[in-house]
This record gives C-alpha cells, sequence and structure tokens, in this order.
C-alpha cells in the first residue's frame, strides 16, 4: 500500500481510484476473513501498518465498505463482517412517516410502519429484520413483508435544502424533499441570521432518535423563497450539481485559443471547401456536431463531423478532472449547468458558422439500402457555411417559399438529408429498432422565471434527420473498435429480464396481442412489431407506456453488449464530447490509435481507468436526469396553479393504490386521489393497471381517455390535483 502511494502526486484521478480500488478489496478480503477478529480504526491502522497520511484513505475505504453492506461497526465501534443472513437494503421515506427498505436483487420491498422506522432518514442504508406478518398498507396497492429497522448502517444525507421557519429561541427547516419525513431543528445560535420564508441548506449535526428530532446548522442562505431563480437553485444544491468552474480550471480555459492555430493542421484531412452546416435548436451555443452529404450514382458520402475537443482538454489536466468529475451537462429549465467552461463549449469547440474548426470525423458510404458499406474516421479541418435550425430545415422540407428563397443553395442538400435519413431508418426498423416518440415538454419562462407556456415538444423531419445520421455514426464508431479489439466505451442497453417480459406478455394478451418470447430471452423486433400493431388504436398509450417499463435503462460499459432498444449489436456515444464524457474518452482512444500511439503500456491503462470511467458517467448521467426532471416538474405546477378550476381533457398515465395520474396534452401530470373518487369503493388490480369500483364495477384504466378538474397545484411538492369529470364535464360523485 505505501508503495504505491508515494506517487500520489504523480498520479491522476482514475489512477488513484484504482489503486484505492485494489486496497479495498484488500481490507474487504482481510475483515471478512475466518482470522479476523473485530478491531477499532486505531487497531486496525496499527495492525495494518498504515503511515499517518495515509489513514484518512483507510477511513474512505472502510466507510464504503459499510455502506455498501459489506462491513459492519458493533456498539463499541469495532468493524467487522456483517452477518450472511443479514437484511442490508436503502430506506426510501414517505410524507406520512412509513417507509420502505429495497434489497438489491429482490423483486419487493419491505414494509416499515412508522413506528419501526428507528430513526432513519430518505436514504440512509439500513439493516431490516423481517416479522412474520405481511401487511398491504394503504396507498400500497399489494401485500408485502413487513419489517423494522434495526441497525443504521449508513447515513446518506449529510445536508439538507429547505424552508426556514423562525421562532422566538429557535427555528427549523421544512425539507423541500419531503421523503425526509421530518423538520430539522435549528438553535438560535447557528441560524446565520435566517428569516422566516428563507431557503437554505442545512448541515445535520445530530440525527436525533426516539422523539428528538433531528438538529442542524445553516450553513448557507439561497434566498427568499419568491426570489426569481432561488427555487432552481435550491433542487441545484440539493443533488450537489457544481455551478463555479475551480479557478485552476477557469485559468486553464482562458489560455484556449480563440481562433485554429495553422500549426494544429499538420496532418489532417482538410475539408473546408465540404458544404458543410450545422443544424441545432435555436438557442443551442455549443454546436458539437455539423454534416457533410452528397451522393455519387446510388451512393451517399455522409460525414458526420463532431468538435475535436480532445485536442483542448488533455487526459489529467485540470479541465479533464472536472469534465470526468462532472460527467456530463446538466440541462435544467433555466439554466445549463456545463461540462466544459463556456470559452470553451461556446467558443473554440463549437463549430461556429464561418469559423475553421478542428473535428474527428466519421466518413461513410452508405448504399441504397441503408447499409454503411466504407467507413474512415479522420481528424479533420471543417469550416461551417451555414448554422441552421431545425425549424428553418424544416420550413424548406415543408415548400415553404420563403425559406426555400432564403436557404436556395443548401435546398438540395436538405432533401437529399431526408432522403438518406429515411433509408438509414428504414433499414432500423427492418433490423427491429424500437421507437416510442413520447413527447419531451418545452417550458417557456419570463425574465423572472415563471412559466408562460407548457407545451409538448414534438419530433419533426429534421431533427430525425441529426438522430438518424448521429445514430449510424455511433453504430459505425463502435463496429469498428470492437472488431479491433482495443479498450473502449460502450453504450449499452441490455436485454429486459425475462419476468417482465413474461408479466408484459400477459398483459398485452388480454387486448389479444402476443410477443414471442425465443429461449428466454425477446427479440427488439417483437417489441417493434407490438408497436406497429397497437398504432392508432385506443390502447396505443396504455401499452408503450407498460411496455417502456418492461425495459431496462441504458448505461455505459467497457464491453459491447449491444443496444436492445436500437436493435444495434455495437453502439457508442461518439457525438457529444462537449457535454458527455464518455464520448471524450473515447476520442482520445481513437486519436491515440490513428496515430499509432495504442502501446501495450497505453492498452493497460485504459484498461485500467475506463471501469471507473463508465460507472461514473452513469451514476453523473441519472443524477442529471433526475434534477432534470424535478425542476421540470416544479415549473409545471407553478403553472398549473393558475389554472385552478379549470377543465382538460387527458389520458390516464398512471394507475396505483393511491389514485389515478392524468397527463394533459402539454406534458403535465397531476393525481386523482383515490379519496376523490366519491361514486364507489375502488379496488387497485395491479395485473391489469386498473381500478374497480366495488358496486358499480366502474373501471379507470391505464391509457384510458378522461376528463379533470384542476383543484390544487403545490410548487413545493411538485404535485398537481385533479378531479374527474363526467363525459359531460360534471362532477364525478355519488
Amino acid at each position: 500500500m505505501e508503495e504505491k502511494v508515494k506517487g500520489k502526486a504523480k498520479k491522476s484521478f482514475l489512477e488513484e481510484e484504482r489503486i484505492f480500488k485494489e486496497h479495498k478489496e484488500g481490507i474487504a478480503e482481510f475483515i471478512c476473513g475466518k482470522d479476523y477478529k473485530p478491531l477499532k480504526f486505531r487497531e486496525l491502522a496499527m495492525l495494518l501498518q498504515v503511515p499517518r497520511e495515509e489513514k484518512e484513505d483507510l477511513r474512505r475505504i472502510l466507510q464504503e465498505l459499510v455502506q455498501e453492506g459489506v462491513i459492519t461497526q458493533d456498539m463499541q465501534g469495532r468493524y467487522k463482517k456483517i452477518a450472511e443472513d443479514a437484511l442490508i437494503g436503502i430506506f426510501s421515506g414517505t410524507q406520512r412517516g412509513f417507509g420502505f427498505v429495497h434489497i438489491e436483487g429482490e423483486p419487493d420491498d419491505i414494509f416499515i410502519p412508522e413506528f419501526a422506522v428507528g430513526g432513519a432518514l430518505h436514504g440512509d442504508r439500513v439493516q431490516v429484520e423481517c416479522s412474520e406478518a405481511a401487511t398491504e398498507p394503504r396507498g400500497v396497492g399489494k401485500v408485502r413483508r413487513e419489517g423494522k429497522i434495526v441497525k443504521i448502517i449508513e447515513r446518506n444525507t449529510k445536508e439538507i435544502v429547505g424552508t426556514y421557519q423562525k421562532e422566538k429561541h429557535y427555528g427549523f427547516v421544512i425539507p423541500d424533499n419531503r421523503k425526509l419525513g421530518t423538520d430539522i431543528f435549528v438553535p438560535k445560535e447557528q441560524d446565520l441570521g435566517a428569516m422566516s420564508g428563507h431557503k437554505v441548506v442545512v448541515r445535520l449535526t445530530s440525527y436525533g432518535g426516539g422523539k428528538d428530532s433531528p438538529e442542524g446548522e445553516i450553513t448557507e442562505i439561497l434566498g427568499h423563497i419568491n426570489d426569481p431563480g432561488v427555487d432552481i437553485l435550491s433542487i441545484v444544491r440539493a443533488y450537489g450539481l457544481p455551478e463555479e468552474f475551480p479557478e485552476e480550471v477557469m485559468k486553464q480555459a482562458k489560455r484556449a485559443p480563440e481562433e485554429v492555430d495553422g500549426r494544429d493542421l499538420a496532418g489532417r484531412m482538410d475539408l473546408r471547401d465540404w458544404e458543410t452546416v450545422t443544424i441545432d435548436g435555436e438557442d443551442a451555443k455549443d454546436l458539437d456536431d455539423a454534416i457533410t452529404l452528397t451522393k455519387e450514382g446510388d451512393r451517399y458520402l455522409l460525414g458526420v463531423h463532431i468538435a475535436d475537443v480532445s485536442h483542448y482538454v488533455r487526459e489529467g489536466d485540470a479541465l479533464d478532472q472536472e469534465a470526468l468529475k462532472r460527467g456530463t451537462s446538466v440541462y435544467l429549465v433555466d439554466r445549463v449547468i456545463p461540462m466544459l467552461p463556456h470559452r470553451l463549449s461556446n467558443g473554440i469547440c463549437s463549430l461556429n458558422e464561418g469559423a475553421d474548426r478542428l473535428a474527428l470525423s466519421c466518413l461513410m458510404e452508405i448504399d441504397e439500402k441503408g447499409a454503411v458499406v466504407g467507413h474512415r474516421i479522420a481528424e479533420t479541418v471543417i469550416c461551417v457555411n451555414r448554422r441552421m435550425s431545425y425549424t428553418a430545415v424544416q420550413q424548406v422540407l415543408d415548400g415553404e417559399e420563403a425559406a426555400c428563397e432564403e436557404y436556395r443553395e443548401l435546398t438540395p442538400l436538405f432533401f437529399r438529408m431526408a432522403e438518406l435519413a429515411e433509408l438509414l431508418r428504414k433499414k432500423r426498423r427492418k433490423r427491429g429498432s424500437i421507437d416510442f416518440d413520447f413527447p419531451e415538454s418545452k417550458i417557456v419562462l419570463d425574465q423572472k422565471g415563471k412559466p408562460l407556456e407548457v407545451k409538448a415538444y414534438e419530433r419533426n423531419t429534421a431533427t430525425r434527420i441529426i438522430e438518424d445520421f448521429m445514430l449510424a455514426a455511433n453504430e459505425t464508431v463502435a463496429e469498428d473498435y470492437f472488431w479491433q479489439e482495443l479498450p473502449f466505451v460502450y453504450r449499452s442497453h441490455e436485454n429486459p429480464d425475462a419476468e417482465r417480459i413474461q408479466k408484459l406478455g400477459t398483459f398485452i394478451y388480454n387486448f389479444g396481442y402476443r410477443i414471442r418470447v425465443g429461449q428466454e430471452e425477446i427479440h427488439p423486433k417483437e417489441i417493434q412489431k407490438l408497436m406497429e400493431q397497437i398504432e392508432g388504436k385506443p390502447e396505443e398509450a396504455l401499452i408503450s407506456r407498460i411496455t417502456l417499463r418492461s425495459l431496462k435503462r441504458a448505461s455505459y460499459t467497457v464491453e459491447s453488449l449491444g443496444h436492445f432498444g436500437l436493435a444495434a449489436r455495437y453502439y457508442c456515444h461518439f457525438t457529444s464530447p462537449i457535454r458527455r464524457y464518455p464520448d471524450l474518452q473515447i476520442h482520445r482512444i481513437i486519436k491515440e490509435n490513428l496515430h499509432g500511439k495504442l502501446s501495450e503500456k497505453r492498452i493497460r491503462h485504459y484498461e485500467s481507468i475506463l471501469p471507473e470511467v463508465a460507472d461514473r458517467a452513469s451514476r453523473r448521467e441519472r443524477l442529471a436526469d433526475e434534477a432534470e426532471r424535478e425542476t421540470e416538474k416544479m415549473k409545471k405546477a407553478e403553472y398549473m396553479s393558475r389554472h385552478i378550476g379549470e377543465t382538460f381533457e387527458g389520458v390516464i398515465s398512471g394507475v396505483t393504490a393511491g389514485g389515478l395520474y392524468v397527463e394533459l396534452p402539454n406534458t403535465i401530470e397531476g393525481m386523482v386521489k383515490m379519496s376523490s373518487l366519491l361514486d364507489d369503493y375502488y379496488h387497485y388490480v395491479e395485473e391489469n393497471y386498473e381500478l374497480v369500483g366495488e358496486d358499480t364495477g366502474r373501471t379507470f384504466k391505464l391509457g384510458e381517455h378522461v376528463k379533470v378538474q384542476v383543484i390544487n397545484s403545490d410548487k413545493l411538492l411538485k404535485t398537481v390535483d385533479f378531479f374527474v369529470l363526467g363525459s359531460d364535464g360534471s362532477p364525478w360523485e355519488a
């Protein structure tokens, strides 16, 4: 351990992490060994002869092993192996005090009544003891094992964002995350001068216990709850999203050139005389992909040119370390938290119109059937002729006279693009690629951050063209590097679990549909066929949602596991190195390979760091997705607060034992609580995703169209409440 850590200052962040993992595995093996006797931290450090400067590393290793449920600490603070039959999981709290413990690998959570929570907070890793009883808690919907928390193994909440309420001699913070289920007591001397209504960050100093509430100290006042931007800032803090770049990173970014240096052009393909365009949203500023397309006979030559970010962000430098930690750019409703400073992302790395830019290009020869029959990956220099928007390209394709006149010289290019994109799409459909095409939300804010409009952001031909071309490049690059057997980062979407597909098959059988499963695995073509069969049918929305929920989530991996949703054997993310770290990482590998610099030593280096790159990128992506959803839900609730009492038509998008979720055409989703269904007592039938009235037999099914009235909207809780109306618009009641 000592020898490896002596060179620590010279090692990259990922190399340090690799060494840390090796030590962690060794210590876990030691503590779990049959000859080990429980020891305290100080005793362990002495026995392992850990130098003083490495004791923090040992402490972190022990904390992570406890958090992962590998070891535990007894009442005397001694570390020991966790009993093999112990149930360890993550506690998920609720507003009403009770909660659930999710045990990894087990299909059903364990229900924890309020009296058995044992002081655990949402997100804590806990040990749970199951009772003989099973229960069906109201609002949960099925019989579950019941248990009590007997030990809190690891606290996962250190800081909380919430609203401060000031009393005469003390105050308390109401957490934004109501799953925490408790307010935080703040002594007067620890309130930092906060007043009632302030959004604050509070650091927990005590987790309480018994009848005592958790206690904390305010470390930051974000502003008043009604101040512009404070609502989004609260979510930024709650998710621990980085805002400002460290000084060292900004200093390095400032050293980036504003224009391409002529000395950087040596050895690059010069494509500056090729007809080149970028096509993005109107407000996009970080343009990282450009397109060229020509046709000779029945062959297309498609060029997908990606900003050569790795030329300016070198492995191990301050910019790279920060990009790795961030993992991705985060797109919130009112702001973007970029992976790279704007000096790079909007400057030298952005493929701006009329400017020479360095690129990494995937040049593909495609036949009349949409098959890539040849390709080349090369370092290039390009110059974009025109910066286009999706709207403008769509107008040209729709034949709008003004647009066709303005972009007259490019019109043939856009129609050629549409022609090729259709061929690529047809080929993907033939092999079984699935396209659910659920609309995304577009939220328009005023200058003070108030939502003016919420609408569905529908894809059009122009957006699909770029999607099709990016998919083609990502597949081509992934297949190339798979067969070269070089270390790489792939984008994988694994086959769905057999049990989930079996449930899906049972469900759709009720509608007269079938899916064929071969050798316990389903081919994506079966899902695609199902989507085609239900298109335009009343049950389309229902079955589409259930099918989507049956699939796994895509992630980054170092092995090529294939992409189920795209029906692709090989897939990676190559096309967005400005905003995704995996893309930047594989650009480095590609460029080293192009220059013949992938020596055995470099291959071993990549083999050692890429698992951590893939895992970290997947985790950061999930965090970003959650934060983006939270800001959208909050702004949607704020928008609907101005529509209380109004009537809308929507579709039932979710059915639970607590009630119905209804989605409106503008993508806003609200809940019809079970208690508001006054005409009958309804039972939740989980296997059919429906509520059934006990006396009337009236049903509410997933995918059914209903009329609703907005009765409440809570921006803090990020919820909207509906009341179901009859078909004639009258109240639905007994």
